[in-house]
């Protein structure tokens, strides 16, 4: 990403003024203006010529989530992206760290992508300057974007005090219905038919079916077989340690922290007397030699190729985060060695909160100040949000991937047998789920003007996603989906601050800091108290606790807890 001096970009200016189209990076801080204040705009009659322009251009892009199967448009769908909107992405992912070193350095230098998906990174983009406001850009040439999100655009907006549209929400879906479940507690499909299918709704359930199954089973294709298996690798603690301390004890997901529904309140979920004993529970198995005794050793490829080598009972996790590994194992015929989900708490009267409602909330995308084509960039998210755009990007190409008959759209067998066995080269081939994150799109269940979903996740489709194994675990549970499983979004009241973990962080320094401060506390004593012996696990949890008080996490829980009830009033007009 080359800088360019102010100079050279007052000449660049002027040539967007003369609609010659490029797109590359600046050296300027514009944050909160539009395009038309930063001289990137053209007069009614450019914008009207500028309408079905398909000439080659190219944007720069990176995003805090990985895509491991990204294959630069080289894809069927990147190609036709390209062919009906001549745009071409130049992208840069983060495999590890979720955009924190990476756009910390950005906002300190100044060089950014013309369009970024900084997840929770958002703030420091923000204050540098770095950000476009995108409010009169949708208004005047995002037609799809502006249907898309009529009933939502105050979700959109980034605070009371500054409202503009910074990035538009592109990993939640607009009237999203999930049909099935992907995370939870998994076991694996041979564990389950063996033990003739046990009731798995406790960690004592989770904790008896891992343990009987490795005693007939200690080995499995000659290596040691591990019965639980967690990834703690940098982040991903987060996913597979941490986070589900709070799913196993009644609580859906609002990042680190606990919001007191009746108030707004904000404080470290790991501060409640019930995670203690999850953790506590954690730290039983570790000492009952269930949890692999490398879970905070390992490294994340490690991690993957334990679970691709089939010899993993359990895991505590998301499926998209050991999705590749599943696949891996799907691909090798070994179907019985897959997982299913189950709702597990630590005790029965705890209810799995998963599918409680959030509402419409979720990171998004925007353009930077060095995009020297704003309205082109916005174009671009547009086509996307459309129906074509939309059809493309979950069905990808009729008569290749999908056709239609009598007026349905249907994936054939052939290609279904791919998604289901050899799903790596196929997305990698397909593109059908790597562009996602390159605008809004409506959610699972939504249909469109020809009467079929958007998405390929509907119950029928999702079914026939499921592999015979797959299908026999879940008769035997007299479930249809994994979701019939787990408590519905009806058994829970909205959540009306969305999720707390799609807001961007605050950029007072003194939250920074002692945010920072408790996490490097939280990645360290987790492990500890888990490693421990069991008479040791009472004294290292509670030290960890005041430690946490110590740096500064009452003072950051009160910071927090003002801008989540912001979040309520700016959303909610109240």
């Amino acid at each position: 990403m080359k800088r360019k001096t102010p100079k050279t970009f007052a000449m660049l200016l002027i040539a967007s003024a003369l609609l010659i189209s490029a797109c590359g990076n600046s050296n300027t801080n514009n944050s909160g203006k539009t395009a038309e204040s930063t001289g990137n705009s053209t007069s009614t009659n450019a914008v009207k010529e500028e309408t079905n322009d398909i000439s080659p251009i190219t944007f720069t892009f990176f995003g805090a989530d990985g895509s491991p199967n990204w294959n630069n448009m080289k894809d069927d769908v990147g190609q036709v992206i390209t062919e009906k909107t001549g745009v071409t992405i130049n992208a840069e992912y983060d495999m590890n760290n979720g955009g924190d070193d990476k756009i910390s350095l950005m906002a300190a230098s100044g060089d950014y992508p013309d369009i970024i998906f900084p997840k929770g990174n958002l703030t420091k983009l923000v204050d540098a300057e770095a950000m476009i406001d995108m409010t009169d850009l949708i208004e005047e040439h995002a037609p799809n974007l502006k249907k898309l999100y009529s009933q939502n655009l105050n979700r959109l907006k980034y605070s009371t005090a500054d409202p503009a549209i910074y990035t538009i929400p592109t990993n939640g879906s607009v009237d999203q219905t999930s049909f099935d479940a992907s995370g939870g507690f998994e076991i694996q499909h041979r564990v389950l038919k063996e033990l003739g299918y046990p009731e798995i709704r406790t960690t004592v359930d989770f904790e008896k079916a891992l343990k009987d199954y490795v005693a007939l089973h200690p080995e499995t294709d000659g290596v040691p077989t591990i019965p639980l298996l967690l990834n703690a690798d940098d982040w991903k603690i987060m996913i597979t340690v941490t986070n589900p301390a709070f799913t196993a004890t009644g609580l859906s997901d609002d990042g680190e922290f606990y919001i007191n529904p009746e108030t707004y309140e904000a404080q470290l979920h790991y501060k409640r007397p019930e995670e203690k004993e999850y953790f506590r529970w954690l730290n039983h198995m570790y000492n009952e030699g269930l949890l692999d005794k490398d879970t905070f050793v390992q490294k994340d490829d490690q991690y993957q190729a334990k679970i691709a080598s089939g010899r993993v009972l359990g895991l505590i996790s998301q499926e998209w985060e050991y999705s590749n590994a599943e696949n891996a194992l799907k691909a090798a015929g070994k179907d019985e060695y897959t997982y299913g989900h189950f709702p597990v708490t630590i005790s029965e009267d705890i209810l799995d909160h998963s599918f409680q409602d959030i509402g419409f909330d979720g990171y998004g995308i925007g353009i930077t100040t060095s995009c020297e084509d704003p309205v082109r960039a916005i174009k671009f998210l547009d086509w996307m949000a459309s129906e074509e755009g939309q059809v493309l990007r979950n069905w990808g190409i009729e008569g290749k991937h999908y056709n239609v008959e009598d007026g349905v759209r249907v994936v054939p067998a052939d290609v279904q047998d791919r998604k289901n066995n050899d799903n790596i080269a196929f997305t990698k081939e397909s593109g059908i789920g790597l562009y996602f994150v390159f605008s809004g799109h409506y959610g699972d269940g939504v249909k469109d003007s020809t009467g079929n979903y958007y998405t390929t996740n509907f119950p029928e489709q999702i079914i026939a996603n499921y592999s015979d194994v797959e299908k026999e675990s879940l008769a035997a549970y007299n479930a249809t989906t994994w979701k019939d499983l787990f408590p519905s979004k009806d058994e829970f009241p909205v959540k009306v601050w969305g999720a707390a973990y799609n807001m961007p962080a605050p950029s007072d320094p003194e939250y920074t800091v002692a945010y920072q401060k408790t996490q490097d506390i939280i990645r360290k004593r987790i492990p500890e108290a888990i490693l421990a012996k069991p008479e040791k696990f009472d004294q290292i949890f509670d030290d960890m606790l005041a430690e946490l008080d110590k740096v500064g996490a009452v003072q950051m829980e009160q910071k927090y807890t003002e801008y989540v009830q912001d979040r309520v009033k700016l959303w909610t007009g109240q």
